[in-house]
């Protein structure tokens, strides 16, 4: 590897920065509208990466070996993360379709704000058969 060229060798990378907005866009992406959003990295690899958000599918062919890591956005959350509310979870009763659209508004606000309270400082690179873990850089 050099700095110049980077490396089609992915464990080269030391640590990855990501935009706290990028990932719980991502998270909630995922959750909301049942897509599958990550955090990509493309090659070359350097020591220091910056992974951006990533709707999957309909790949470019640009990339043959080595292929983009992709990060599920879930992996960058500790075990205490609150979960994602639930549209259900917030119906008042005795039910009002505006209360329920403001205290879903709501809870989706606060879940995003607090989700932020509950990030790891390293991941594992998705990658089969080998494990090498990263440091994580929050940006924002």
């Amino acid at each position: 590897m050099t700095e110049t060229h980077g490396s089609a060798d992915p464990t080269v990378v030391r640590s990855i920065a990501v935009t706290t907005d990028d990932l719980v866009s991502a998270l909630e992406a995922n959750r909301r509208a049942n897509r599958h959003v990550v955090l990509r990295v493309t090659p070359p690899f350097y020591r220091r990466e910056r992974a951006r958000i990533h709707l999957t599918g309909g790949e470019a062919t640009d990339y043959t070996t080595p292929q983009p890591l992709h990060f599920d956005p879930e992996l960058f959350l500790e075990p205490t993360a609150p979960s994602y509310p639930e549209v259900d979870e917030t119906r008042p009763d005795p039910y009002e379709l505006e209360t329920h659209h403001e205290r879903h508004t709501n809870a989706v606000a606060e879940w995003r704000q607090s989700v932020r309270n509950h990030l790891r400082d390293g991941v594992v690179l998705p990658m089969r058969d080998v494990h090498h873990e990263v440091e994580v850089k929050y940006l924002g």
